[in-house]
């Protein structure tokens, strides 16, 4: 064992946040070296603390400085185990994972919900606290041991354990596939049309398509490829049609087997 690393150890021993201690070394797999950044990552701005120097402070500074670490650790993931890949699928596949739906499940399962410091308000209503946090424990993480095991969390102890990427990607392909399988079955023709291509902030293409089923605008979605904008279309029609009867026999209504019993 480093020197660094046995300096926490002997540190345990007379620090008096012992519980947060342990706890984060438990989920990240390190000693935390400065326990004051860790603390500060569990702050929400409803309930902020006093600093030494008098200023009052919560996590989103760390919060912002977590949400673009973990963006280019998940992009560094994603190049390297996807090398004939491209960039619309790298970008989208980025996306679902640090979305802030992701991020807030995985920080409920690693329980941060239960080291967080907010007023009780605030954490009946902010369903996102969690996920905040952990983009916070990535700040503090990456200030206090640096970029690599900032990364090695990431990748280890996030996406490795609380990501099935195969089913990701699989469950991305699936609403196209169910669309013509149903499309088929009642002879009902069916294609997309581009709506309109955008420019993110990042530069990067961003595409919305609409899905015309017999001759019906049945619903549009947006991606950074065309590829996913079917597949967002796809989606949303598909529930359009399992939701709506009346759009569905409208729909049905163009098919031969004039059948408007069909489910989607």
């Amino acid at each position: 064992m480093r020197l660094a690393d046995l300096i926490p150890l002997i540190k345990l021993l007379f620090i008096k946040d012992k519980e947060l201690y342990v706890f984060l070394h438990n989920i990240t797999g390190y000693y935390p070296h400065n326990i004051e950044l860790y603390k500060l990552a569990m702050v929400h701005r409803s309930k902020p603390v006093k600093l030494p120097d008098g200023t009052w402070a919560n996590n989103e500074r760390l919060e912002y400085l977590g949400d673009a670490v973990l963006d280019l650790a998940v992009a560094d993931y994603l190049y390297f185990n996807y090398p004939t890949e491209k960039e619309g699928f790298l970008t989208s596949t980025r996306a679902k994972i640090v979305q802030r739906e992701s991020l807030n499940r995985v920080g409920h399962e690693l329980h941060l919900d239960t080291h967080i410091s907010a007023a009780t308000h605030s954490q009946s209503h902010n369903s996102y606290i969690a996920g905040n946090a952990l983009e916070a424990l990535v700040g503090a993480l990456y200030l206090d041991l640096g970029y690599q095991r900032a990364k090695g969390f990431i990748i280890q102890r996030i996406i490795e354990q609380y990501f099935d990427l195969t089913q990701l990607v699989k469950s991305e392909q699936n609403f196209k596939s169910r669309l013509i399988e149903w499309t088929q079955k009642y002879h009902i023709p069916f294609c997309f049309e581009l709506v309109n291509t955008q420019i993110d902030e990042s530069g990067n293409p961003y595409f919305t398509t609409a899905v015309i089923i017999g001759g019906l605008h049945a619903a549009q979605g947006s991606g950074y490829s065309k590829k996913e904008s079917h597949q967002a279309a796809s989606k949303t029609a598909l529930e359009r049609l399992r939701t709506d009867r009346n759009f569905r026999q409208q729909v049905l209504l163009t098919s031969p087997e004039n059948n408007p019993s069909a489910d989607a």
